[in-house]
């Protein structure tokens, strides 16, 4: 029952992200949450507070307005002290200017007593990094400038 509810919730963040709604996430975050997302780009690197993960969201509605989340499977594993989550997905990108792009990953996330603890995506980062050398190249300052981090 615990792990079904726990499928729900992850689930409806997704949409929630699926509908530019981060809030949700941000709320649901530990002060001192951690959070990965590999690449040399705007969006790479490690945060280390809920507020750097609040703008970490904020960047990256700016320089992807429309992503859409299309869950494919949610395994959870523990205990409420001590809940580990997977999510694969794939993700339909619209980069603020170029094409739109697919992307596919994985989310592993870390949850103690319903707050987020950990979470690191696992998805293609070249395809990031491009679509911000792309937007950067027409003008966007956002689009390369340092990842945020503390």
């Amino acid at each position: 029952m615990y792990h079904a509810m726990v499928q729900r919730k992850v689930r409806s963040a997704f949409d929630d992200l699926s509908r530019g709604n981060y809030g949700t996430v941000v709320q649901i975050s530990h002060r001192n949450v951690h959070h990965v997302f590999a690449g040399d780009h705007p969006l790479g690197g490690e945060r280390h507070s809920r507020d750097a993960v609040k703008e970490w969201f904020e960047r990256l509605f700016r320089l992807f307005p429309q992503l859409r989340f299309e869950v494919r499977d949610v395994l959870v594993k523990g205990w409420p002290w001590n809940t580990k989550v997977a999510v694969a997905w794939v993700a339909q990108v619209t980069p603020l200017v170029g094409e739109p792009y697919a992307n596919e990953g994985v989310h592993l996330i870390q949850f103690r007593w319903g707050r987020l603890m950990y979470f690191h995506a696992y998805e293609d980062s070249q395809k990031v990094a491009d679509a911000c050398r792309r937007m950067a190249a027409e003008g966007i300052e956002e689009a390369a400038a340092a990842p945020i981090s503390e």
